[in-house]
């Protein structure tokens, strides 16, 4: 594929785990990175690291839970660089929460990061795109919700599977701008967040992955970047699983089930 180069990419929560994954790969393959995050401290981290390598990136303050903040945060990248060719919308949370005690604000909240701000990117760079006749859009949904279920997340699997909803349709009114509108749905991806979950947890996922190992963050970025491509011209509204092949068997291998449910 070719290189990145002089493209501009915005990727939401990129200061850390998945999302500074897929900023390091774009970046590496030539791309000016906006590093969006929540958390500003986080994203300067980001944007540190890439520029130390002598790659271009901006460290921008963006709750995508607020509109406006993500539509200031693009203002400045128009600014700093006058467009945005990529929109890598990854920022999201996975509170495991059972459904005997998820609460309406819980349910809100998940929604309202996950799935809203999802939208709310989207809306953040849909003007300059259609004005440049040119945009590839990446979604970072979930193996949980579209494909599979686990206790704990039936609010977090509502809001990545209702963002596939959003792609497909976002990526029929997008198409004649030349705009591209897809998702990936990682599996078990090795990020702090993902060892918080705890080593019971960590064991039962490992052994459901036929390919024995948790991805990382640039395995999921390294997907996004195939999307992002000129060359990805043809793909729309369609998803790209990165599981190891965690949805491929149609049991648990033994180990799994001696060790209890996958998800």
């Amino acid at each position: 594929m070719r290189p990145l180069t002089d493209q501009v990419a915005v990727v939401t929560g990129a200061g850390a785990g998945i999302g500074a994954g897929i900023a390091d790969v774009l970046s590496s393959e030539g791309a000016r990175v906006a590093v969006f995050d929540v958390d500003l401290d986080a994203a300067n981290r980001t944007a540190s690291a890439l520029q130390a390598q002598g790659r271009l990136a901006l460290a921008l303050a963006a709750d995508v839970s607020d509109s406006g903040s993500l539509v200031s945060a693009v203002s400045q990248v128009l600014v700093a660089w006058g467009r945005v060719d990529i929109l890598a919308a990854n920022a999201g949370i996975y509170p495991q929460i059972p459904l005997t005690e998820l609460t309406e604000s819980d349910w809100d909240r998940t929604i309202d990061i996950n799935l809203r701000g999802a939208w709310a990117s989207i809306a953040a760079v849909m003007t300059p795109m259609r004005q440049a006749g040119y945009g590839r859009i990446v979604l970072t949904s979930s193996i949980t919700g579209p494909v599979t279920g686990q206790a704990g997340y039936a609010h977090y699997g509502a809001s990545k599977a209702g963002m596939l909803g959003l792609m497909r349709s976002a990526a029929i009114e997008l198409a004649d701008a030349g705009v591209t509108v897809n998702a990936v749905l990682p599996g078990n991806i090795a990020t702090p967040g993902f060892a918080d979950l705890g080593s019971d947890h960590e064991a039962r996922m490992l052994a459901a992955i036929p390919l024995g190992t948790f991805g990382t963050p640039s395995d999921v970025g390294w997907a996004v970047r195939f999307l992002a491509s000129a060359e990805a011209r043809y793909i729309t509204g369609q998803t790209l699983i990165v599981d190891g092949g965690q949805v491929l068997p149609e049991s648990a291998p033994p180990q799994a089930a001696e060790s209890g449910p996958t998800s």
